[in-house]
């Protein structure tokens, strides 16, 4: 079987290039599924606490990034999440109208809104992260002490540069092959 770790991937941004060989693809193959399953999984638990609140994923994505970034202004949440003003506009007034999320006019500009979680929205926000922690963690603990790590390489190195830089503001997260094509 060939050392995964012998493998250069191409460049996020070449989404149809062809593996090397079979026993890689196979092996690709494999490991998409396995992506596929565990984040059907990892979202599960939240679904299903959404789902008896009225709510859904979208949702479940504005609370986690609010509450991640107080303040947030509905531009830089727009950008982050990569949807239309449309879809957000539907879903964030859900969360206004429930309580879970409060808007507050900006103190510079006072056309930006900025979005807080109220204490309503900690709360679901903590019970929505809760069994997402402790799958993560057990999975960590059961692969091992250098699992963590290599876990967070393998899912940077499969963003694409503007996803990267999102999650790493100001800084150039560009793994070494792609550092090394010059892009």
């Amino acid at each position: 079987m060939a050392d995964i770790n012998s493998f250069t991937a191409p460049p996020a941004e070449s989404p149809s290039a062809p593996c090397p060989d079979e026993e890689t693809e196979a092996r690709v193959i494999e490991a998409m599924e396995l992506l596929f399953f565990a984040y059907r999984d990892f979202v599960g638990d939240p679904d299903a606490i959404l789902e008896r609140q009225g709510f859904g994923r979208a949702h479940h994505r504005v609370l986690h990034f609010v509450g991640r970034n107080p303040g947030i202004t509905v531009q830089n949440l727009l950008a982050i999440l990569g949807i239309t003003k449309q879809s957000l506009a539907r879903v964030l007034r859900q969360l206004v109208e429930d309580g879970q999320v409060e808007q507050r006019t900006g103190a510079q500009d006072r056309r930006e809104r900025h979005l807080h979680l109220t204490q309503k929205g900690i709360d679901l926000w903590d019970q929505l992260r809760a069994p997402q922690r402790a799958r993560l963690l057990r999975a960590f603990e059961a692969a091992g002490p250098d699992a963590e790590e290599a876990w967070r390489k393998v899912m940077e190195a499969m963003l694409d540069r503007t996803s990267r830089n999102e999650l790493h503001p100001g800084t150039d997260h560009l793994p070494a092959q792609e550092k090394d094509a010059g892009q």
